[in-house]
């Protein structure tokens, strides 16, 4: 086990939903597991739940666990499981549950203890309300982590891939680098649009390309892993963390 003082951690999000942002936490959990470290992820809020053996899961929420060589307990892990697959404020709303930013940020403290570094998805983009005040934008800040940002490759990539850096900034955010997600295997000039996202985002954010991962069928975060500088990322974890 670790302490909060020396974990590390991190924030996922995406310049969109379906864009494998929960494919790309996996692989970056698998590539920390083969770095020798204690792994664990946080879903801290999914829509979309099912019922298993009379327990609530989530895929995305799964996924995590299969990837992470560290299990949180599920209340920790995904404090608000939501059974509408609906955006949030809205599975909420129907559920009448209030999600509660502290209460996610004390069970992130609690993860801590738990590993060596803790992945921590948001759900959807960077910027999908959660309350009428608040949104996850608020709860990375809340968090105070730098962000890791998922680029679906796909038309429109470089204006969504811009905007949510920018965003990242706004917040006081670091970004600590991004993610090439060739989600549509179909795009035309993919090589051309993954350059000038590499360019703006290491000009404006000081933000490298941590990898490329191509369309796979099936999904193997396994090989996703592969694709990424690990060692990179970890560098730039720590000394954000000083």
């Amino acid at each position: 086990m670790t302490n909060t003082n020396s974990a590390l951690s991190l924030f996922v999000t995406g310049t969109d939903t379906e864009i494998g942002k929960t494919f790309v936490s996996c692989a970056l959990l698998r590539g920390f597991v083969h770095e020798g470290l204690q792994a664990a992820a946080m879903k801290p809020i999914a829509a979309g739940a099912f019922e298993l053996n009379g327990e609530l899961h989530n895929e995305d929420a799964d996924q995590l666990d299969a990837a992470s060589n560290v299990l949180l307990p599920s209340a920790m892990r995904t404090p608000y499981l939501l059974k509408e697959p609906a955006a949030p404020h809205i599975a909420a709303a129907l559920e009448n549950v209030t999600f509660d930013i502290d209460h996610i940020v004390a069970c992130h403290a609690q993860a801590l203890q738990r590993a060596d570094v803790v992945v921590v998805e948001g759900v959807g983009g960077f910027r999908v309300p959660l309350t009428t005040t608040h949104d996850t934008a608020d709860l990375a800040v809340a968090l105070k982590l730098p962000v890791v940002l998922v680029v679906g490759m796909r038309l429109g990539c470089i204006s969504h891939a811009l905007l949510t850096a920018e965003a990242i900034a706004a917040r006081g955010l670091t970004l600590a680098g991004w993610v090439a997600n060739r989600v549509d295997p179909d795009m035309t000039f993919p090589d051309e649009n993954i350059a000038a996202i590499r360019e703006h985002l290491a000009r404006e954010h000081g933000a490298p390309l941590l990898g490329i991962v191509p369309h796979l069928r099936p999904a193997a975060p396994e090989l996703a892993a592969d694709q990424l500088d690990i060692s990179m990322l970890l560098q730039t974890l720590r000394h954000a963390q000083r």
